[in-house]
């Protein structure tokens, strides 16, 4: 599998996207622009780069724990899941769930990227489901004696 990155005017001179050790599951993405959000506010960042997911895949933004312990900055949609045929540029969207106001300068690592495999299921209408030992129950509804 092979990511391929188009830098955009506003990545030049970041690091490509990289894996920081042999044995990390996402490569780390840097914001490409200085971004300051308020407790409670929301923002898409600019990556600095366009991504191209090779078919069969997709590439999933998360956040960074130590951004999230730290300082309050989550990845409300985490995943985020960049598809195999989107071409427009990376951005992570963040949002402060912390009680300050936090500064990110440009080029500091804002989340992760995970690739992973996509199955896409064939759907069909029924007429009845299976019966299971779980049935319809829904939230908590399992682990209970």
């Amino acid at each position: 599998m092979r990511l391929r990155f188009l830098r955009v005017a506003v990545g030049e001179g970041l690091p490509l996207p990289a894996y920081q050790t042999e044995g990390a599951a996402g490569m780390d993405l840097r914001a490409a622009e200085p971004v300051t959000l308020q407790p409670g506010q929301r923002v898409a960042v600019s990556t600095g780069f366009r991504v191209a997911v090779d078919p069969g895949f997709e590439a999933q933004v998360r956040a960074r724990s130590s951004l999230a312990l730290e300082r309050g900055l989550i990845v409300p949609n985490a995943p985020g899941t960049i598809d195999s045929d989107y071409r427009g540029e990376l951005k992570v969207l963040l949002a402060n769930v912390g009680l300050e106001t936090v500064s990110i300068p440009r080029g500091e690592r804002i989340a992760q990227l995970v690739v992973a495999p996509v199955v896409q299921a064939s759907v069909v209408e029924v007429d009845d489901l299976d019966a299971t030992e779980r049935g319809q129950g829904g939230f908590g509804s399992t682990g209970r004696s």
